[in-house]
């Protein structure tokens, strides 16, 4: 079924509460419509329409949520990070080649000076907080020109991003239309999402996580969402008893940092049941899923996603079935398949690159022939795009990845997988989180390390981790360097970033 996200949205029912967040009321669907077509006179009136390129820089919230899904229905949305620096948003806004830029009402800093530079038009949004959570009224300082009227179509561009770029350039991601509502879809299913249901989003809304798998699945399904202006794990528990969800999805960073808190907030824990926890955007350790669904009382659903396939591409199912720990579960909306590491192939069977095909799926990087050849191929009739992620099916067709294929750790030509590393040392009675990295190192090529950050009052020694490792790893594996820390570095989003730990831990020149 070929859609759109604003046609999939409008078919919900219009009395439903759609919209929350600290403190207002509720936005029903009824109200979602009415401000849609406010937004799209608005930027027609401001030279914006169909085919044109809009940043949206926001704080996250209800504001930011509709933003997205209401200029989805009219342009192609941009969200961009605000806490970038003048320089970044330069580069991205002349990399999208974007026509206007969405600011906060007296936002005047480096989004607006980057703005200034390239001659953007720029738009103002204004909210009262007495008015239900996502009302806002759009007054463009300036005409940006011609816009085009028309709807967008299911093959126009509805959203775009960037990859994270760890290693280089960033590759600009245009998702269509159709990439949007199918994926909606696929997570509204895989989740049974219905009206019922209400997510606390906590994820940053400039990330395909929080737009995608919060707010566009649970609107779509014609559920609600209530909006976090961030995450905070002090304010977690309070939100909960606010928002009354029956889930919520973020990072595995989020989940272990409110794990850390949940025997003191044990009432609202009980108060407020949830109907399953979801993570995604990162591998989710064995340990941390069953010590969250013991604790919840609540299946955890571990899902395995990328901005290039609108997010979802495999998801642990719900009960009756099983949430394997360590696993990302079953294909989920898109087929899912081991391709040969090199050859342009798929496999049965064994340990490859892990390849999808589907209609979540980017039709390609913008501007980057060179990417696109190596990302897509074509086998047994329809067209694949390599992950980067290695992994293996079991007999029942759950998937496990074994690492990032950058980011597996080469020692002396044995090859430790740093998931696997993470599984074990996150067991260690004494360990909150952990991340294994490789060690630049001077004859082997690479060494296993690893940061750990430990449990509140809890107390362990590096040698007392390597020894924990050494009773369960085989020696290769082992970490040879563990850096104790009060918390590891993360990206914008709340990953953790094993690509140049080593050297943002100074241990490039120790090694």
């Amino acid at each position: 079924m070929t859609e759109t996200l604003a046609a999939l949205i409008a078919a919900q029912d219009g009395g439903a509460p759609a919209i929350g967040a600290p403190g207002r009321d509720w936005l029903d669907f009824a109200g979602l419509a009415a401000q849609a077509a406010r937004v799209t006179e608005a930027l027609h009136a401001a030279g914006v329409g169909r085919g044109d390129r809009v940043a949206i820089v926001l704080p996250n919230g209800p504001e930011m949520a509709v933003a997205f899904v209401t200029v989805a229905g009219v342009a192609t949305t941009c969200p961009l990070n605000p806490a970038y620096k003048e320089d970044e948003f330069a580069f991205y806004l002349e990399d999208l080649k974007a026509k206007a830029i969405i600011l906060a009402e007296g936002e005047t800093g480096p989004a607006h000076a980057a703005a200034a530079r390239l001659g953007l038009s720029v738009i103002r949004l204004a909210f009262d907080a007495a008015d239900p959570a996502g009302v806002f009224t759009l007054t463009s300082e300036g005409q940006a020109g011609e816009a085009d009227t028309a709807a967008p179509a299911p093959d126009d561009v509805a959203l775009i991003l960037h990859t994270s770029g760890t290693t280089s350039r960033p590759k600009i991601v245009p998702l269509l239309q159709s990439n949007v509502a199918a994926s909606a879809r696929n997570i509204g299913a895989s989740l049974a999402l219905t009206p019922a249901d209400r997510c606390l989003n906590v994820m940053p809304l400039f990330h395909i996580h929080g737009l995608i798998a919060a707010v566009s699945s649970s609107l779509a399904a014609g559920g609600s969402v209530w909006c976090a202006p961030g995450f905070d794990a002090m304010k977690f528990f309070g939100w909960m008893e606010e928002a009354r969800p029956s889930w919520y999805t973020a990072v595995p960073t989020m989940h272990q940092t409110i794990l850390a808190r949940a025997s003191r907030n044990a009432e609202t824990i009980r108060n407020v049941p949830l109907r399953f926890l979801r993570s995604s955007s990162a591998s989710l350790p064995g340990p941390v899923m069953e010590a969250l669904a013991a604790t919840f009382n609540a299946p955890v659903i571990e899902g395995y996603g990328m901005t290039e396939a609108t997010h979802q591409m495999a998801s642990n199912p719900l009960p009756p079935r099983a949430q394997k720990p360590g696993s990302v579960g079953v294909e989920a909306g898109p087929l899912v398949r081991i391709a040969h590491e090199i050859e342009d192939r798929l496999m049965e069977g064994g340990v490859g690159e892990v390849v999808i095909s589907g209609p979540n799926v980017t039709p390609g990087y913008e501007g980057n022939p060179e990417a696109n050849a190596k990302s897509f191929f074509m086998a047994e009739g329809k067209r694949w795009f390599r992950t980067g992620d290695q992994g293996t099916f079991d007999d029942e067709g759950y998937l496990t990845l074994t690492g990032r294929l950058k980011e597996i750790i080469n020692r002396g030509g044995e090859k430790v997988s740093p998931l696997e590393v993470d599984g074990v040392l996150s067991a260690h009675p004494a360990v909150a989180q952990v991340v294994t990295f490789a060690i630049p190192h001077p004859k082997l090529g690479e060494e296993v390390g690893a940061a750990v950050v430990l449990k509140e009052g809890a107390e362990a020694t590096e040698a007392d981790i390597r020894g924990f490792a050494g009773e369960r790893l085989a020696g290769f594996k082992v970490p040879r360097k563990v850096v104790i820390l009060d918390e590891i570095p993360k990206g914008a989003t709340g990953k953790l970033q094993r690509i140049g730990l080593a050297e943002k831990l100074g241990l490039v020149e120790s090694a």
